[in-house]
């Protein structure tokens, strides 16, 4: 597990980027934590850092924003106002998770049952007036994640600012 305290939107914004160049083709990321923690917003960084020029909006009404850009396919997904896990299947699911893509998921737990097991967990909290993300492998994608995430060392200048001990633990 990795740990990162992040003191505004805009640091978040760029650990998402910066996760971005990290992330395979092929990924699924859950995006746990509770309104407002910044869980689009995080995926705003990703999506910024993998080239996305455009507006990046909430899928909170409509479920699934889908990203065509260069190299990279970006799914969003926000189920935070699903009802059953069953209607994922109208949105063709089944088909969608068959391509290369990398999938964020915000609200996982309500769809259960219907979404596949993730490959990196990013659970988001308030701390300190700023964010605590902590980062957890599922899958040996998840963990070939993490560990170039801890490769790139202290990187983001709100370490120093953390009120934290430390930010990162393995």
């Amino acid at each position: 597990m990795i740990e990162h305290w992040l003191p505004d939107p805009e640091a978040q914004l760029a650990f998402g980027a910066r996760l971005a160049a990290l992330l395979p083709p092929r990924l699924i990321v859950y995006l746990e934590g509770d309104l407002g923690t910044g869980k689009t917003t995080l995926t705003r960084g990703v999506l910024a850092g993998l080239g996305h020029r455009g507006a990046a909006r909430s899928p909170t009404y409509t479920l699934l924003e889908p990203y065509e850009l260069a190299d990279r396919r970006i799914n969003h997904l926000d189920l935070y106002r699903l009802g059953d896990p069953q209607e994922l299947e109208y949105l063709g699911l089944r088909d969608l998770l068959a391509e290369d893509a990398i999938w964020m998921v915000e609200w996982p737990e309500r769809g259960l049952g219907m979404l596949p097991l993730p490959d990196l967990v990013i659970a988001i909290e308030y701390a300190a007036n700023g964010r605590r993300l902590r980062l957890s492998a599922r899958t040996a994608a998840g963990e070939a994640v993490l560990n170039a995430l801890a490769g790139l060392g202290s990187g983001d200048s709100a370490r120093s600012a953390s009120p934290e001990k430390s930010d990162v633990m393995q």
